[in-house]
Parts: C-alpha cells; sequence; structure tokens
C-alpha cells in the first residue's frame, strides 16, 4: 500500500485537495479530525488538555472549546511558543497513533491501495518518515487571509493577525517545499489544482 503525507501551512487548501485525490480512488484521513475526537470529554487526551490549559478553555458543557484553547496556546507573549508546544506534545503523539492504526487497517483490507493523511504538522511532528511520499500544498499569503476569513466567518483583518500568529508556529513554506516529493500550487483555480493532483497521482501509480 502506498503511504501519502499531505500537509501545508494554514488555509493553503489541503482538505481540497484531499478531495480530490479520494475521487480519484485514495483513502483520507484528516489529522483535525482525529484530534477533535480525541478531545472529546472521557477522552485521556481531553483529560490532558483540560489539566495543561485549565477549565476556562471548557464550554458549559464541559466540551473543548477549541477556538479558546487556540487563543490559549497561540497567545502572544514570551510563552506563547512553549503553550503550543505544551498543546501538541499532547495531542500529537495520540493522533500519529490513531493515524497509523488507521493506515495499517487500510493496507489489510486493501493492499494495493492508497492512503493519504492530511495534516498541517507533518513535518512539525518529527513524522514524516512514516510515508512514501510527502506532499505540500501552497498558495499565496493574502489567499491563506482571505480562505480563512471565509472559512471562520470573521473579517480579513481579524483573519490576518490570526493567519500570521499560527503561521509562526508552523515551518515556513520554503522548508515544507524543500522537503516534499510533490508541490501542488493551490493559488489558482480549482481546476488547475485538479489537473497537478492527477499529475501527482499518475505519477505515484505503479508503471
Amino acid at each position: 500500500m502506498l503511504k501519502l503525507g499531505l500537509t501545508g501551512g494554514i488555509a493553503s487548501g489541503k482538505s481540497a485537495v484531499g478531495e480530490m485525490f479520494v475521487n480519484l480512488g485514495a483513502s483520507l484521513i484528516q489529522s483535525d479530525a482525529i484530534a477533535h475526537d480525541l478531545m472529546r470529554p472521557g477522552r485521556p487526551v481531553y483529560d490532558e488538555v483540560v489539566r495543561h490549559f485549565g477549565r476556562e478553555i471548557l464550554n458549559s458543557d464541559g466540551t473543548i472549546n477549541r477556538p479558546r484553547l487556540a487563543e490559549v496556546a497561540f497567545s502572544s507573549g514570551m510563552g506563547a511558543s512553549a503553550r503550543v508546544q505544551e498543546l501538541n506534545a499532547i495531542v500529537h503523539p495520540a493522533v500519529i497513533e490513531f493515524e497509523n492504526n488507521w493506515m495499517d487497517d487500510i493496507a489489510r483490507r486493501n493492499p494495493n491501495g492508497i492512503a493519504v493523511v492530511e495534516a498541517a504538522l507533518i513535518l512539525e511532528a518529527g513524522a514524516g518518515d512514516r510515508f512514501d511520499s510527502l506532499i505540500v500544498v501552497t498558495c499565496s499569503p493574502e489567499q491563506r487571509v482571505q480562505r480563512f476569513a471565509q472559512r471562520t466567518g470573521i473579517s480579513e483583518e481579524v483573519a490576518r493577525v490570526e493567519v500570521s500568529r499560527r503561521m509562526a508556529a508552523q515551518m515556513p513554506d520554503a522548508e515544507k517545499i524543500g522537503a516534499a516529493d510533490f508541490v501542488i500550487d493551490n493559488s489558482g483555480s480549482l481546476i488547475d489544482t485538479e489537473q497537478q493532483v492527477r499529475r501527482v497521482f499518475g505519477a505515484l501509480l505503479p508503471a
């Protein structure tokens, strides 16, 4: 089975590219969805996050308020980077274990299949060696702001601050591109992006 890592900076279009791979026959899992599930009440990750970041990150029903958690973890100040690392140290190992189990399951069910793991922090977590190929999605900084604003329903001014804050905790695009086996430039139209995905998919298939 072919194992692919799909990564890129915030609002680069990873999810759209991932769905394009699914349309071509690949299986896809998204690390953000895994993390969301692992942080449900009753899960060990939930307990650790609350223990480290306090009950002020919780909604009235006891669930984790993810924007509030992000605000605490990514807040400006001397301890911001340390807090992000603290959160990642709790969440990443559990997410990676879940992803690895998922890929093993796909391999058992379809030895000739293609499994795609979409995750923003593959390289930052030092987890790139699990994959046969690494695909990096890029776009322009202004497009990130526009897409993040549209996705979250906030103004572009607020989105610009938030995108800059989160990108500071991620590896620069140039470094990610340097580590990539394939790069998909998502700055153009969806049709252009889809054509690039098809070319990558064709290159990955056995001759």
